[in-house]
């Protein structure tokens, strides 16, 4: 009876087994979503390519690899953004960069947006101008780094501060009102809002149309949805490997703790002089940062980098001065002290636990470019160095400045 059982048994697993052999051989393939396994590949091998390009002690370190996850998930997300959002045919101002897509050492004072426009099409941009001193539309033609410009603050303004201007290839017959004209090969348009005086300037607000097609979004097609996906590894490597080498490339230059032009490879905003150098400090040192100012000048700022050129947090750190928050001294020369500890000097760069990094500095619409002369010395020197009469500040004062920008920084929109 045992051994019938068994056998009966044998013969019904045996039995399972081809049929579910079977169900499998008839069974479609999974199914794929095309480029996407190409995405995944990039995504997965992205942070040890970008780790890479950096010096064998930096890979090894920790914090160092850490920090290169969160810069690839930096890129990934901006570009993401922008391949989900991004439709020239039914376009809308989205977030590129900033605080928290903090790829490409974004300025502490702009906040930055862009927009597909689909090449030949026109479009209409309206908004209110807001009061901030510089509002910029650049055109960004692929590979071309001198681009066309429009400054919001050129354009005229109705009762309410509001404008309108009409963007396209061609200037329509019989049309009177502003007009900006495209370059061929256009397809973006990227927005910097910079603010200085932080919590006492109105943002811009900005909405764009298309005009010479009607106002409608259809399903977009596979191919179209699949073009984007396929695209975005390579935008997403764009972004993260861009810059992430470009603290040791200057080390490796010879500058480090002095400062050269930084002549930027594309994008630069129009009138804007910019110049860096890595720092490297110890604990107990400072960095002296020295420079004249330009008589007439529409805007100037310094800010810090870490050491894969992420800018330092400076919503909750003093990590970055414009001229509406360092002023210059009883001579007229800008002096800036960059630290890891307090000096206790108003004009004070903190580098926030990166011993490592960069200081860039910008000269925008100004009537000359000085690079400032910089030297190391010990905190505990910095009287022999500085004015008698340097602005100073209390460790309580610091504290309510701390709280102030960071509460006029988070005021401002984040994108």
């Amino acid at each position: 009876m045992k051994k019938r059982l068994l056998a009966m048994l044998g013969l019904a697993a045996g039995g399972i087994a081809l049929a579910q052999s079977a169900a499998r051989a008839s069974a479609p393939a999974a199914a794929e979503v095309p480029g996407w396994a190409e995405f995944a590949e990039a995504v997965r091998t992205l942070p040890e390519r970008m780790l890479a390009k950096l010096p064998a002690g930096m890979q090894a370190d920790p914090q160092i690899r850490q920090e290169v996850a969160r810069l690839a998930l930096e890129a990934i997300a901006s570009q993401s953004i922008d391949a989900i959002g991004g439709d020239g045919d039914a376009p809308r101002f989205l977030p590129s960069i900033g605080q928290v897509l903090n790829v490409g050492q974004p300025n502490a004072d702009t906040t930055y947006r862009s927009t597909w426009v689909t090449p030949g099409g026109t479009y209409r941009i309206t908004g209110r101008r807001g009061s901030l001193r510089l509002a910029v539309l650049a055109q960004v033609v692929p590979g071309k780094n001198g681009r066309s410009h429009l400054d919001l603050g050129s354009l005229p303004v109705d009762k309410d501060g509001r404008f309108s201007v009409l963007v396209g290839p061609e200037k329509p017959a019989g049309y009177d009102g502003p007009f900006w004209q495209l370059e061929p090969g256009v397809a973006r348009l990227m927005l910097r809002m910079v603010s200085a005086d932080w919590g006492h300037e109105a943002e811009p607000t900005l909405a764009i149309e298309r005009v010479d097609k009607p106002v409608n979004a259809p399903r977009a097609p596979a191919a179209t949805l699949e073009g984007r996906l396929r695209r975005l590894p390579r935008m997403v490597d764009m972004m993260a490997l861009m810059f992430v080498d470009h603290v040791e490339k200057l080390r490796a230059e010879g500058f480090t703790n002095k400062l050269k032009v930084f002549d930027v490879p594309e994008g630069a905003l129009a009138g804007q002089f910019y110049y860096e150098g890595a720092y490297d400090l110890a604990d107990d040192e400072a960095l002296v940062i020295d420079s004249p100012v330009p008589a007439k000048c529409a805007y100037r700022s310094l800010i810090l980098t870490n050491e894969i050129y992420e800018t330092i947090d400076w919503i909750n750190n003093h990590s970055s001065l414009n001229d509406a928050q360092a002023a210059s001294d009883s001579d007229g020369r800008l002096r800036i002290v960059v630290s890891a500890r307090d000096p206790g000097v108003r004009n004070w760069l903190d580098t926030s636990g990166h011993a490592k990094g960069v200081i860039q500095g910008r000269w925008t619409g100004c009537d000359s470019h000085p690079i400032p002369e910089v030297r190391v010395v010990k905190i505990k020197d910095l009287k022999k160095v500085l004015p008698k009469d340097v602005a100073r500040v209390t460790p309580a004062e610091r504290e309510e400045i701390l709280r102030a920008r960071r509460r006029a920084q988070l005021e401002r929109p984040l994108w």
